[in-house]
């Protein structure tokens, strides 16, 4: 089978699943595993570089509003490698190529490929989406296998922080305008010992005021800004020093939110063990490990 993925946490889904040998191209942002890199790219980001965050908001809202996408599709290439699948998305809009270029990009393909939309809002509808890559790829195994380590690893981190006191949280993927952050991170937050302040499990991210933000006084923030690393993390909490210091937290800590929590994919398990590090590290060890490089960086304030 020929697949082409358009979605990162879709590649990284797919090569779990032992399908890395069939893709024939991903994005320009897909790259993880390793493997990855070296495929053809059929996507490019049009946002111009170097903007600040409150400049690709603002970008990202004015292109959403006119209907049109950050992201540019290759149809000259998709219609030349001709694949037998194209695994796509419709969560969000700043995430990939619009769902409906890639439908109608599809439809003149010779080789009519099927199209997949993987639309999670929850953990469980993220290893659902392992379900039904491996029903069209014939990997039921490999999926089977794939949800039971998961679901393991899950159960692990909530039996080791049931006993702790349960630290409130503010997760904020965005500071400028300030986001709290949605969908499946409610639950991460949940299962490694927290209480999210702000946001809802299954519900979309949502623009707050860094006075409603201080109003709750979390006992921690997790900033983790949309595709970001700890570093770049880092970097936009200290910009935003001021505003976080106001919120009266005891601890900020800025995370890799690009391996760890952005992507609804596997890695969003090691996201929750870091998570419960972060919370509760008397309890869960560093799943990452001292050599490794920084995925959780204190923020002094």
């Amino acid at each position: 089978m020929r697949i082409v993925s358009l979605v990162p946490s879709a590649t990284e889904m797919l090569f779990a699943l032992g399908l890395g040998p069939e893709l024939v191209a991903v994005t320009h942002e897909c790259d993880y595993p390793a493997a990855a890199r070296q495929l053809p790219k059929v996507t490019r980001d049009v946002l111009p570089a170097g903007l600040s965050s409150a400049e690709i908001d603002a970008t990202v809202k004015e292109r959403t509003l006119a209907g049109e996408s950050i992201y540019e599709l290759d149809a000259g290439a998709l219609h030349e490698l001709a694949p037998d699948l194209i695994v796509t998305q419709a969560l969000c809009s700043v995430c990939a190529v619009s769902y409906d270029d890639v439908r109608a990009v599809a439809e003149e393909i010779d080789s009519q490929p099927m199209v997949i939309s993987l639309d999670p809002h929850t953990v469980g509808e993220v290893l659902g989406d392992a379900r039904t890559l491996a029903q069209a790829t014939d990997r039921k195994d490999a999926a089977v296998d794939l949800i039971r380590e998961a679901s393991a690893r899950i159960d692990r981190v909530r039996l080791l922080t049931r006993p702790a006191r349960r630290l409130t949280v503010v997760a904020l993927e965005w500071l400028d305008p300030p986001f709290a952050a949605g969908h499946w991170t409610p639950q991460l937050i949940s299962y490694a010992g927290g209480e999210d302040l702000l946001g809802l499990p299954g519900e979309n991210s949502e623009e707050r005021s860094w006075e409603e933000i201080a109003a709750v006084s979390p006992d921690i923030v997790i900033v983790m800004p949309c595709g970001y690393d700890a570093e770049i993390a880092h970097r936009e909490a200290e910009m935003h020093r001021d505003q976080l210091a106001a919120v009266g937290a005891g601890e900020v800590v800025a995370v890799n939110a690009g391996a760890y929590f952005s992507r609804p994919g596997p890695r969003l398990i090691d996201g929750l063990e870091l998570l419960a590090h972060i919370l509760h590290p008397e309890l869960v060890p560093d799943p990452i490990g001292p050599d490794a490089p920084a995925q959780a960086l204190t923020v002094q304030l």
